[in-house]
């Protein structure tokens, strides 16, 4: 579908998209409960999120995979 070069990209947004609304969903319903407007208050805490974990795992992807490939190497 998309040239190789684009793989950090696709990798950071498919990341970023499934642990927001995993996290954003238990953390909205711990705190507010799934009562009520629960999928809005949802939605707004994805659009919150979103942006800043995929921004995060842009920048410190890379860094982190190196760490862990030296950590696990023994």
């Amino acid at each position: 579908m998309f040239p190789k070069h684009y793989h950090r990209f696709v990798a950071a947004f498919t990341m970023s998209v499934i642990m927001v609304f995993v996290m954003t969903a238990v953390i909205t319903a711990v705190n507010t409960g799934i009562g009520g407007n629960f999928i809005q208050r949802w939605w707004e805490a994805m659009l919150v999120a979103w942006p800043i974990a995929f921004a995060a795992i842009l920048v410190i992807g890379k860094p982190v995979q190196q760490f862990t490939t030296k950590v696990c190497s023994k």
